[in-house]
């Protein structure tokens, strides 16, 4: 060991404190760490060593080594304690203490200009980022329709309401793993978009007797991209997520357009799902801000931001509570509710789940009358509950843990001032209807009657 190695080792010493926190930061025993400093002692002398070591023990000592841990680029750290060491051996405490003070100054400000640049709040991610319009209301007053008379009511169809979730853009399902009821890609996915809408419009235009619609309003429940938060996924998907998220984005701008040409004004209430999400683990804080669902609403908000008849409706929390014709709805994704058995199925857990978001609810003032989640991919139309079917269908994972086969799928329904909900009308995107094979008589009605079956 030379001087310089010495002087070295030595400023190890002075930086971590005491030989243990050094052992550790060099990676050596401690024994090691006793040994080379007997040999520093002959080498630089001991009373030389002695005064390094001492000359910043208390206050000071804690002070390089805080320092010099928090500013962490090794250079620096290093050029600070060859000063302090060059300080104390030239027995110039004063010029040790201005090192001290420079570096702690060097290292304040450059945290400080960190924490200035990553503090962006909700508002200000609004408003600099996406460039929000924060003139629109937040909920739109066509959704309360004017008061009618009983008699006149029979004329009032309501308001139609169309919730779309579970569409897992971009993920990849192959027939030939779910013995063939099923597949799907972006292509797919594109189509079936199309089909919901187009078949939608049919339902309410076509098949209504008085499709005078004050608007629609278009649900957005969450898990509308794949995502990444399996390592299967993130291999099997048709695209990484970034491409997936735009090219959503375009699909939904034109869907929403068409919506808009039919109906005249949609309003879209949006939750985020689990599957959008950009960290390993569900979290409660900041769920929205962590999710692709999050950034996708967001996108077509700023594009329809010029358009009043357009109006999206995005709650920072998992929840949208929103009453429509007289109706108070909840939506939620649904992620939050587990369980379930091979015999109730989904129901025990949802049911649960809906029983405490009641209670949760009730007692600050916010009650609804119909929780409305996706999640589940098992389309269920109540009074009390309405789940949600899915966009992709029967996929590997429901193949895998035999869960019952589901049509791709989603829930319309009418919801009317008087009535309540009135019309529920499951708006079916596959090609065949999950029929697929089935023969069919060509009445209208036919059944087996035992009588004639010898």
């Amino acid at each position: 060991m030379n001087k310089a190695e010495a002087k070295g080792f030595i400023s190890e010493l002075v930086i971590h404190g005491n030989q243990r926190r050094a052992a550790a930061a060099m990676g050596l025993a401690q024994s090691t760490v006793s040994g080379r400093l007997t040999k520093a002692r002959e080498v630089l002398g001991a009373d030389v060593v002695d005064q390094m070591m001492t000359g910043t023990s208390g206050a000071h000592s804690k002070t390089v080594a805080a320092s010099s841990r928090a500013s962490s680029p090794a250079p620096r750290r290093a050029a600070v304690a060859d000063a302090v060491v060059t300080a104390i051996a030239e027995g110039k405490p004063e010029t040790m203490s201005l090192h001290i003070i420079e570096d702690e100054n060097k290292r304040l400000r450059a945290q400080n200009k960190m924490l200035a640049e990553q503090i962006l709040t909700d508002e200000q991610v609004r408003r600099h980022i996406f460039e929000i319009a924060h003139t629109k209301p937040a909920i739109p007053e066509w959704l309360s329709l004017p008061a009618v008379s009983h008699a006149h009511a029979a004329s009032v169809p309501g308001v139609p309401i169309l919730f779309g979730s579970d569409w897992h853009w971009g993920e990849v399902v192959k027939e030939s793993e779910i013995g063939g009821v099923n597949k799907y890609n972006l292509e797919i996915a594109r189509e079936r978009l199309t089909r919901l809408i187009d078949t939608t419009i049919d339902l309410l235009t076509n098949h209504m007797v008085n499709p005078q619609y004050p608007g629609i309003v278009f649900a957005l429940g969450g898990d509308m991209v794949s995502g990444n938060i399996h390592e299967e996924l993130s291999e099997t998907n048709d695209a990484p997520i970034m491409p997936v998220v735009l090219d959503l984005v375009d699909h939904l701008y034109i869907a929403i357009k068409r919506l808009k040409q039919v109906f005249g004004k949609v309003f879209l209430p949006c939750v985020a799902g689990n599957h959008g999400r950009n960290t390993k683990k569900v979290r409660a804080k900041e769920f929205n801000f962590q999710s692709f669902d999050w950034l996708i609403y967001m996108q077509l908000d700023k594009l329809f931001q010029d358009d009043p008849d357009v109006v999206f409706y995005i709650p920072d929390g998992t929840d949208a509570r929103v009453e429509i014709a007289g109706h108070r709805y909840l939506f939620s994704h649904g992620n939050q509710f587990r369980g379930g058995d091979g015999m109730v199925g989904a129901l025990g857990p949802i049911m649960r789940g809906d029983h405490k978001k009641r209670g949760r609810n009730s007692q600050v003032g916010q009650e609804y009358d119909t929780l409305v989640i996706g999640h589940w991919h098992q389309l269920v139309q109540m009074k009390r509950v309405i789940v949600n079917g899915s966009l992709i269908g029967y996929n590997e994972y429901a193949y895998a843990n035999n869960f019952g086969y589901e049509p791709p799928q989603q829930a319309l329904w009418v919801s009317h001032p008087h009535h309540g909900i009135t019309f529920s009308m499951p708006v079916n995107v596959g090609e065949d209807f999950g029929k697929k094979g089935r023969k069919t008589s060509g009445s209208w009605v036919s059944f087996d009657d035992a009588k004639k079956l010898h």
